[in-house]
């Protein structure tokens, strides 16, 4: 399986929503110790991380996306067994409301 090296804050609900339906966990990372409002990230931490499942994508983030996306070459030789992804636009773009609808719960008017 590969992924973009950037998922955008919608592409990242999209995939986490999909892929934890297939049984892959999707875990959004906090590299500035600046958790996002309203999102369920953890801290940074290799150790921790080491012993999630085989599979599952990390998605990392940072002020501005830039110095995770610089950084992505490293994190993946440091987890081999995972995914990892850099949050397009990082913290600085996060929409905290921003949520998506199924088909079903959205309704002709």
């Amino acid at each position: 399986m590969h992924f973009a090296d950037e998922w955008t804050q919608k592409e990242f609900l999209q995939n986490k929503k999909k892929l934890e339906q297939q049984g892959i966990k999707v875990l959004l990372i906090d590299t500035i110790l600046s958790p996002i409002e309203k999102a369920d990230s953890i801290v940074y931490n290799p150790y921790t991380l080491q012993n999630e499942p085989e599979g599952s994508v990390f998605v990392f983030y940072c002020d501005s996306g830039k110095a995770t996306l610089q950084r992505l070459q490293e994190y993946r030789k440091k987890f081999p067994k995972h995914h990892c992804v850099s949050l397009k636009g990082g913290r600085g773009y996060w929409r905290k409301n921003m949520m998506l609808l199924d088909e079903d719960d959205i309704q002709d008017t």
